[in-house]
């Protein structure tokens, strides 16, 4: 029984910035992420035959128990208003998006106070592989289980050049065992999302403490003991790091304990009426990749 996990928002902003914003509705409304995201789920619903799928939501984007810890965590995202910076024309389009997704019963679910990484890691934790998370971001590359059958369908290329990261794949990619790609993380830091790491230390100092050490607390600890299978230089970093090393795991590992609703998330079947549907493809223009996705569910 086979699960598709999509991380949305990840999605619809590489659809967003993939289409062309030249796609608007009758009225001139823009739906370029709305038709690049439809496109993309029928390819992958086609691709990798799944019997079960999620769209997973941000219930917050900055969780408060993260940016309690780290007040830094994506501050550089935020706009004048407090809110995270998006495109003008993004933001109008994303409601219309979940309408339509809705009618087409696709599951959808977004928790208060977490991100979709962390409802997208206690679905995979919970549930029986093989299971397959689409994202852009490297963040859930820590999800990454050979054994489980869990993999990452990684996106930042865009759709026509996607990866699938298994842990063989990030060994390749980064030189380090690929179960060990959180403590690597933690360590290198992540500009994108605020964080800094371990100040002083970059990727290749990253990958040598991933390579000789399981856990970061072992790795500072082996510092703080003058052992030698660091640099002085990198015992001197871990040892200045000590502040943000104690909360480096919370903050970067994602949450597996997300009280999720009960909900069945089974590849929707053919609905008994499909004039909602036809009726928002006729009212934003969105012609084939209607047309695409219901094909790909087998309607």
């Amino acid at each position: 029984m086979s699960l598709l996990l999509i991380d949305s928002a990840s999605l619809w902003y590489r659809a967003y910035y993939g289409m062309p914003d030249t796609m608007v509705a009758p009225d001139g409304t823009p739906v370029n992420a709305i038709r690049g995201f439809l496109d993309m789920t029928a390819r992958l619903v086609s691709t990798y035959n799944p019997d079960r799928i999620v769209a997973c939501l941000e219930g917050d984007w900055r969780p408060t128990w993260r940016t309690d810890l780290f007040p830094g965590y994506k501050a550089n995202r935020v706009d004048e208003s407090g809110e995270e910076e998006e495109p003008d024309t993004l933001g109008p389009q994303i409601p219309v998006l979940l309408d339509l997704l809705d009618f087409f019963g696709i599951p959808m679910v977004g928790v208060d106070d977490y991100e979709a990484d962390d409802l997208i890691a206690t679905f995979s934790k919970n549930e029986k592989g093989p299971i397959h998370v689409v994202t852009g971001d490297r963040d859930l590359f820590q999800l990454v289980d050979d054994k489980r059958k869990v993999r990452v369908i990684y996106l930042a290329k865009g759709f026509s050049q996607q990866e699938i990261v298994d842990l063989k794949w990030i060994e390749n990619k980064y030189g380090i065992p690929g179960e060990r790609y959180a403590l690597f993380a933690m360590i290198r830091g992540d500009a994108s999302d605020g964080l800094p790491g371990v100040r002083g230390i970059g990727e290749k100092g990253a990958a040598v403490i991933a390579n000789t050490f399981t856990t970061i607390e072992e790795a500072l600890s082996a510092a703080k003991a003058d052992d030698d299978r660091l640099t002085p230089l990198l015992r001197k970093r871990l040892i200045e790091g000590s502040e943000y090393i104690a909360i480096a795991p919370k903050l970067v590992h994602c949450a597996l304990d997300v009280p999720l609703p009960q909900m069945e998330i089974k590849v929707p079947t053919s609905p008994a009426d499909l004039s909602e549907i036809y009726a928002m493809k006729e009212e934003y223009g969105l012609g084939a990749s209607v047309d695409r996705l219901i094909a790909a569910l087998g309607w």
